[in-house]
């Protein structure tokens, strides 16, 4: 299926003109309000009977230029050493219903046993997130959920209390939210508000891979995603307690 990663909008309220990008080209989807002013459109050179014509703010295409040329996808272990490296911050956007790495996990068939989860001992990633931490470096998360919540996102909120505890801040914000937000739909690291690594994922939620970039209009859009999401989303332990409290 081709999909559409959002690229930004200048608009309020979730109002058009919005760029979308044809993942896997260099085509531009634009959303915007049509031109209906017959003075205008009379001016249109080679008009076919199957176009349509949108207004599109000049500071959109500034703000959000598209790119020449079609992003490269690299494995995502070749950029695993950013998550020692940072300097700040590194926040993670996660948008997906569930993911294959979680459900081929061996943590994954015992809490499908009935296993606690939340507690388990210290692993590489976490003795990582607790030295680093020590140092001053944050480790920011937030995890789009849906009402109910997915088999995918109940594992990840019982398995996320031992993340918590090693020094992670870990968040969930309803989908429902998002939307109106108008955040992303696609999940990615954002290494010190100047690096971004977007995930790219097949059908399966098996990840394929990253695409790095340190276009300012892509940072910007991760840096507004982060600030917009985490203003709204409600902390691991207290949003444990509200879905435990409704059932």
């Amino acid at each position: 299926m081709t999909r559409l990663r959002f690229l930004g909008t200048t608009s309020d309220d979730g109002d058009c003109p919005t760029l979308y990008e044809v993942e896997g080209t260099t085509d531009i989807l634009v959303q915007g309000d049509r031109e209906t002013d017959p003075e205008q459109l009379a001016q249109l050179r080679d008009v076919k009977d199957s176009e349509t014509f949108v207004l599109v703010p000049r500071d959109l295409l500034v703000r959000f230029a598209p790119r020449t040329t079609a992003p490269e996808v690299v494995p995502f272990s070749e950029i695993a050493s950013l998550l020692r490296e940072f300097r700040h911050t590194a926040v993670r956007l996660e948008t997906r219903r569930g993911y294959a790495s979680d459900r081929n996990s061996p943590k994954w068939g015992r809490w499908k046993s009935g296993a606690d989860i939340s507690a388990e001992p210290d692993n590489a990633w976490r003795e990582s997130v607790r030295a680093q931490t020590a140092e001053g470096k944050r480790f920011e998360r937030v995890r789009l959920v849906d009402r109910p919540l997915t088999e995918g996102q109940q594992f990840l909120l019982d398995s996320g209390h031992s993340n918590v505890a090693a020094g992670e801040d870990i968040r969930n914000l309803r989908r429902a939210e998002a939307v109106r937000l108008g955040l992303p739909e696609h999940d990615f690291w954002l290494f010190d508000s100047r690096l971004v690594a977007r995930f790219v994922f097949d059908e399966d939620d098996t990840t394929l891979g990253v695409v790095l970039s340190e276009d300012p209009a892509e940072v910007v859009l991760a840096c507004q995603a982060r600030d917009a999401s985490w203003h709204h989303a409600t902390p691991t332990t207290d949003f444990a307690k509200a879905v435990a409290s409704t059932g």
